[in-house]
């Protein structure tokens, strides 16, 4: 049987047998894949640009942004390939490049979810001390602080996963390289359980950032409920209503696929549940974050047809 060192690739999984649905479905991710990158561009662009965006809201925003179009274009891209060239095969080393990157940046963006949350808390619940304890230094902090535990969490299990004997074949019935999916392929029960120890342990951490992202929120609710104006409450719940909604679809989805039961386990479910919590996400976080913000928009709309005009103006030579 073969094992881990005698592998240099492995198999993914074919969406469709013929020719025509797969074309279908590489036309369905092109299209899901260029809306997350527009969206995503889009925002990064007007938030850089515009200068009265430059507020810790919007600064987190940013990096969700940056998060969102690394994690679509760690697992759409080679999905999309390989329904376009009609084949299923990703390399050894491309495998674990795909899987350390997903790890990465998904797990950058939870916590970063989580650093949201703390920023909504503040903003609703103690506005007046929202400028000292949210300084352009402690929100770097923060957003770092995201971005190097997702990179630790992601050198951790990679390093681990793929330090695994392998002799359970070589097909992966996922789209994308994916630990839960490489787990099976194991020999070793003892360096299974050691992955799986690990696994439970970064679940134990989600639940945590989970319950401190709820206990946030009860405290804002609180304090929105408690606000004279109609008008006031409207826009504290449009701001953080979005945000909640993004946190339980990734956090319940993601426990979902690592925790439920085997004997309700199937290629088609569990494909279902990656693609929920894998590309749903980046996809929508624009349409959830940006249409509802009116701020985003105006600086997005003025983003956009001020780079129209500069190129006009460059083709035809005239000041725009």
């Amino acid at each position: 049987m073969p094992n881990s060192s005698s592998i240099s690739e492995f198999l993914l999984l074919a969406l469709a047998d013929t020719r025509q649905l797969q074309l279908l479905h590489f036309w369905l991710l092109l299209g899901i894949y260029l809306a997350a990158l527009l969206g995503n561009g889009l925002i990064s662009t007007a938030v850089a640009c515009d200068h009265r965006l430059h507020t810790p809201m919007y600064f987190f925003l940013l990096n969700l942004a940056l998060l969102d179009l690394g994690c679509i274009s760690t697992t759409l891209p080679k999905a999309m390939a390989n329904a376009l060239w009609h084949t299923r095969a990703i390399s050894y080393a491309g495998c674990a490049a795909q899987v350390f990157f997903f790890l990465f940046f998904l797990s950058a963006e939870y916590y970063l979810l989580t650093v949201m949350a703390y920023d909504r808390y503040i903003a609703i619940c103690k506005p007046l001390h929202y400028g000292t304890l949210l300084g352009s230094r402690a929100c770097a902090t923060m957003a770092a602080a995201a971005w190097g535990t997702g990179l630790l969490n992601s050198l951790l299990h990679t390093a681990n996963t793929f330090s695994l004997p392998l002799c359970q074949g070589n097909a992966v019935a996922q789209l994308f390289c994916e630990i839960a999916q490489i787990l099976k392929l194991s020999c070793s029960k003892s360096d299974y359980l050691s992955e799986v120890g690990i696994i439970y342990f970064s679940l134990c951490l989600i639940c945590g950032c989970f319950a401190f992202i709820l206990f946030s929120y009860v405290q804002i609710f609180r304090a929105v409920l408690r606000m004279p104006s109609e008008q006031g409450r409207h826009k504290a719940f449009s701001m953080c209503l979005p945000h909640l909604a993004v946190v339980s679809l990734f956090v319940s989805t993601a426990m979902f696929a690592y925790l439920k039961p085997p004997s309700i386990s199937s290629p088609s479910l569990d494909l279902l549940v990656s693609f929920l919590y894998s590309v749903v996400p980046p996809a929508v976080n624009p349409l959830i974050y940006g249409l509802r913000n009116q701020e985003l928009k105006a600086a997005v709309s003025n983003t956009y047809f001020y780079s129209i005009r500069k190129m006009l103006g460059s083709l035809t030579g005239v000041p725009r």
